[in-house]
């Protein structure tokens, strides 16, 4: 499990807090030492002016007055006035730089004697000691920290996590905006990995996504043409193919002789014919039909049993309940047709074959099943390339193009395949189909 977040926008996004994050804590470092010293004097300045205030309202009063001087300077100005105690405990000062200067202009203005503390005998307070024209009585000053400069630092903090919150955000809007035309590039790219030729995206935004969506766009469409000229030589191959093939079926029918032999020949000619149409399906665009919104796979597959109860091949029909699908009607006709001849091609000779359909609110399915050998597990994947057969398939008529062709129309359709062994433990195989049954783009 890993907490790095796997999408572009996500990371710019993670990347751009990060490099502010570490931008605002340097700039509110630099803010702190930068305004260190001065609020420290400002600090020293107050308590300096105070203390000579006080000093001299002593000096001038009568000494048996100066006792209720005390207490109304104490009441009006909030400032408290101790005679000084031998043996007192002073708490040491906290080693942050900003009391060390102003313990430093204290005593640079009010002599070398001067001691300053946070907390005597346990009171704690901003405390700074004065003596009354060199007498040695010595007085100790108490002062309310609301008379001091207060710490901004907070303030700032709070600020400056606004302004990353609204640079995190205006990151977003970039990042989204820079990304749009990759989430385009993503979604032709997802059609043309179904096959499908995509709309041509837009060539928008800065010049390196430009020019990606420019190669794109050039790259879809030579494949476009490469398919089409796939396709024209297919069928223009497949129709020379089958003229003289009708005239050689026609001039066997009327052969008289050895009946076996002639059979034999219709029956190669018939090969011929299927694989020329196999060719044709694998090489033709499906994504040229239109799209059935709401179709019924069931009704699909019903109307393709008579076909084969026609011929008398045992194919047996157990549809479920499956909800309408967005489908290419003869597309998956096709990919049905393709399961259920292989599965009588390969299956044991004779041996029925079951067509199972079911599904729920988010996948339907449709499974053919024979009895036949099966493909190994190891082989499944390999089965849905173009032109693949086992070696125990080379002896039968086709040409390895019936699974890739359910391959790709799954693929158009945001299906997939999987050949899978009989649950029953038997020889056979399970060759199922899975469709959503809600497609974004369907292809």
């Amino acid at each position: 499990m890993t907490f790095w977040p796997q999408t572009l926008l996500a990371r710019s996004v993670l990347l751009i807090a990060l490099l502010l994050l570490l931008a605002h804590l340097a700039w509110l470092q630099i803010f702190r030492v930068s305004t260190r010293e001065p609020r420290a004097r400002q600090v020293s300045q107050q308590i300096i002016s105070t203390i000579n205030l006080t000093r001299a309202a002593l000096v001038t009063a009568e000494p048996s007055k100066r006792y209720s001087l005390l207490g109304e300077i104490a009441e009006r100005e909030g400032v408290q006035v101790h005679v000084a105690q031998p043996g007192e405990k002073l708490a040491p000062l906290p080693k942050t730089g900003f009391y060390e200067y102003v313990e430093t202009d204290l005593r640079a203005q009010l002599g070398a004697a001067t001691r300053f503390t946070l907390s005597r005998n346990g009171v704690e307070g901003i405390w700074v000691s004065f003596a009354i024209d060199g007498n040695s009585d010595g007085y100790w000053m108490l002062l309310p920290e609301a008379r001091l400069a207060s710490d901004d630092s907070l303030r700032w903090i709070g600020w400056g996590a606004l302004v990353l919150l609204l640079a995190v955000a205006g990151a977003v809007l970039i990042v989204a905006r820079i990304n749009r035309p990759l989430r385009a590039l993503t979604a032709a790219a997802t059609q043309m990995g179904r096959g499908a030729t995509p709309a041509p995206v837009d060539e928008s935004g800065p010049t390196e996504i430009r020019t990606l969506s420019r190669a794109f766009n050039q790259m879809a469409a030579d494949r476009k043409a490469l398919d089409d000229e796939r396709a024209l030589l297919l069928a223009g191959v497949s129709h020379d193919l089958r003229t003289p093939l009708a005239r050689i079926r026609l001039g066997v029918e009327m052969l008289r002789g050895d009946a076996a032999l002639r059979e034999g020949i219709v029956q190669d000619i018939e090969d011929i014919d299927a694989a020329i149409n196999q060719f044709l399906d694998f090489a033709r665009a499906a994504s040229s039909e239109s799209v059935t919104p709401a179709a019924s796979l069931n009704e699909l597959i019903e109307t393709l049993a008579p076909k084969y109860a026609r011929s008398g091949k045992p194919l047996t029909v157990q549809t479920g309940t499956v909800p309408p699908l967005p489908l290419r009607k003869v597309a998956m006709q096709r990919l049905i047709s393709n399961l259920i001849d292989n599965a009588f091609r390969h299956g044991s000779e004779g041996g029925a074959v079951t067509v199972i359909t079911g599904g729920n609110a988010q996948t339907a399915f449709v499974e053919v099943l024979d009895r036949g050998p099966g493909i190994p597990h190891d082989q499944a994947e390999r089965m849905m390339q173009p032109f693949t057969r086992l070696d125990t398939a080379r002896s039968t008529s086709g040409t390895g193009l019936g699974l890739a062709i359910v391959d790709r129309i799954a693929k158009m359709h945001g299906g997939s395949v999987r050949l899978l062994p009989r649950e029953d433990g038997l020889n056979g195989l399970r060759a199922r189909v899975e469709l959503p049954v809600t497609v974004k783009n369907i292809v």
